[in-house]
């Protein structure tokens, strides 16, 4: 058995979008940990995340508490795989990638992505690997919508999925507030000029903070405590939004946003119910209380459906004040969830 930890990169050649734009190539760069002999795991992550899902001993990655040696998902036993997604921007194919009919990067010009997108290049990046079969693919928010997506696109190569933090479809109340954060970084006249809209890009971090947490989360948190006469949440607020303009890319938060915005697992399938039918890969579902954006009541309802139209599904509610935000934090109320389910079903040994 050899535990390694690797960051890597894969080229696809001609692959072509939903929307019929073909990239003459696309490049995804890729965090591979564990055991390389093991059962393959892939991870997706959410929206401003990216494929340092391990990360390293210094710079512990963003499910580190979830995913480590002898962790809930236990990288002696198992080998984890999780790609930038197509349209982000620490890596792989995006926005800052340069336009081959132009030699200029893509920046606002790059195409729609769909959910369904990332995860048809993440397959093929996977057969490009020598990955034939995956234990399981697991992810929240964003990457559970690529979770579910990869239950239907290829439930042959999945032995099974887990959505966590999400809902067959993006409801409207959550892509008003997509609406909005799109709208704070297009009416940032730096974004109009070609440049960094700081201003936007901030405003739209701060508002999808106040959707990630509760309100009694900032309610214990804050408690209206002020310092040098500004409320601690403002200052809070104001970090959140000087943290992203240094991480993250305007222009990838507008690409990931609007494929957020149209997800919808029927979509292209036929009725919700005939869509679930088709379902034929186990599914461990999990919502998590106070959760505004995937209303945990949402994901129970779809487990309920799923068993009613003669598909396997558990759902699991975490108790949590932190929200949408939960599936990044207290690995201890649900960690053990995901441990017991990996073991729960049989699977085939990798080819």
């Amino acid at each position: 058995m050899t535990i390694s930890k690797s960051e890597e990169k894969v080229v696809i050649p001609n692959f072509t979008l939903e929307s019929g734009y073909t990239f003459k190539e696309v490049e995804l760069v890729y965090e591979k940990a564990g055991n390389n002999e093991g059962p393959v795991i892939l991870v997706c992550h959410a929206l401003t995340g990216n494929h340092k899902t391990v990360g390293t001993g210094g710079e512990p990655g963003w499910w580190r508490g979830l995913i480590h040696e002898d962790g809930y998902i236990n990288l002696n036993h198992y080998q984890v795989i999780t790609f930038n997604v197509l349209g982000g921007c620490d890596g792989s194919t995006g926005p800052k990638s340069i336009n081959p009919q132009t030699n200029e990067p893509f920046e606002a010009n790059f195409p729609n992505v769909t959910v369904r997108d990332l995860v048809e290049i993440q397959f093929l990046a996977l057969k490009k690997l020598g990955i034939n079969y995956l234990r399981a693919v697991i992810g929240g928010s964003l990457g559970g919508m690529q979770v579910l997506e990869w239950g239907f696109m290829y439930p042959g190569f999945v032995g099974m999925i887990v959505p966590i933090a999400v809902t067959p479809q993006f409801s409207d109340y959550a892509i008003a507030f997509n609406h909005i954060s799109a709208k704070a970084i297009k009416q940032d006249p730096s974004w109009q000029r070609g440049e960094i809209p700081k201003e936007g890009l901030g405003l739209a971090r701060e508002i999808g903070m106040i959707t990630y947490r509760s309100a009694p989360l900032f309610q214990e948190r804050f408690n209206r405590k002020k310092t040098n006469e500004e409320f601690e949440v403002q200052s809070y607020l104001n970090y959140q939004a000087d943290k992203i303009i240094e991480r993250f890319d305007a222009n990838s938060y507008l690409t990931l946003l609007n494929a957020m915005n149209n997800h919808d697992v029927a979509s292209g399938r036929g009725s919700y119910e005939v869509t679930l039918e088709q379902l034929e890969v186990p599914v461990v579902a999990l919502g998590f209380q106070h959760d505004l954006l995937y209303a945990p009541e949402a994901i129970k309802y779809f487990v309920d459906d799923i068993n009613l139209l003669g598909g396997s599904a558990d759902y699991y509610e975490v108790e949590t004040i932190f929200g949408h935000d939960g599936f990044l934090v207290e690995f201890d109320k649900w960690g053990h969830i995901i441990e017991k389910a990996l073991n729960k079903f049989t699977f085939k040994i990798n080819k």
